[in-house]
């Protein structure tokens, strides 16, 4: 069974986007994962499509409704469909490896893609979405967060790395950052590749390897050294 992801969206057209390109690109040809992206207005029942409403107790901006996202999603998504129901959303639980590997192994996602001020808390609750954050920063909307989503995810379905072993050995597999990488000139602006790496002891560079990446794992994110050394908070 392939990977398939539906994204609900004010602005579908801005899928598959990059999605489209190279590995992931390549696999969706391929048929290892589909997308539909659907256009949320087609659920409004207004004369204007209007999907959004002011916010109640006043304030700033719109909010999505709640009742035209919840057609939308019942269209997409009926009661036997197992894909988790997402919604990308900067109060959510940051993205991480460990989720990403998740979704990878199952059969798919809804995305919704939030706009404006964010979506009624009704909606969240009545069709019990997971927030997801990738970051701490406010994007224009829910769309290019859904993309990086997808974009790690795609990646690790089976059959669209060429070398498997690729993604077990880059930054957040294991809890650590990946050690830095060299690759010809050997001599590069008088910086050479260090000795260990071309010395063809396998023990020798993979002890160098882990070395490296705590180093830089301990110098540049202290939060994943100590979940990695399992230190408890205070």
């Amino acid at each position: 069974m392939s990977f398939r992801a539906t994204v609900l969206s004010l602005y579908p057209e801005m899928f598959p986007g990059p999605l489209d390109l190279s590995l992931a690109g390549k696999a969706r040809e391929a048929g290892l994962w589909s997308l539909e992206a659907v256009q949320i207005r087609d659920f409004a029942t207004s004369k204007h499509r209007n999907v959004d409403d002011t916010p109640a107790g006043g304030g700033a901006g719109m909010v999505m409704r709640a009742d035209v996202l919840a057609r939308a999603l019942d269209h997409v998504a009926g009661p036997q469909d197992a894909r988790p129901k997402l919604l990308m959303s900067p109060r959510g639980r940051p993205l991480d490896q460990g989720r990403v590997r998740q979704l990878a192994t199952g059969p798919g996602a809804v995305i919704l893609c939030g706009r404006f001020e964010g979506v009624d808390q009704r909606l969240i609750e009545a069709r019990a979405l997971e927030e997801v954050s990738i970051g701490d920063y406010v994007l224009s909307g829910g769309e290019p967060a859904a993309l990086v989503l997808l974009d790690a995810v795609i990646r690790l379905l089976p059959g669209v790395m060429g070398n498997e072993q690729s993604g077990e050995e880059e930054s957040f597999e294991g809890g650590l950052l990946e050690h830095p990488q060299y690759t010809r000139p050997q001599l590069f602006e008088e910086r050479p590749i260090p000795e260990v790496l071309l010395s063809g002891n396998h023990a020798k560079i993979a002890a160098w390897r882990r070395a490296e990446a705590e180093r830089l794992t301990r110098e540049r994110r202290p939060d994943l050294w100590a979940a990695y050394r399992g230190d408890k908070p205070v």
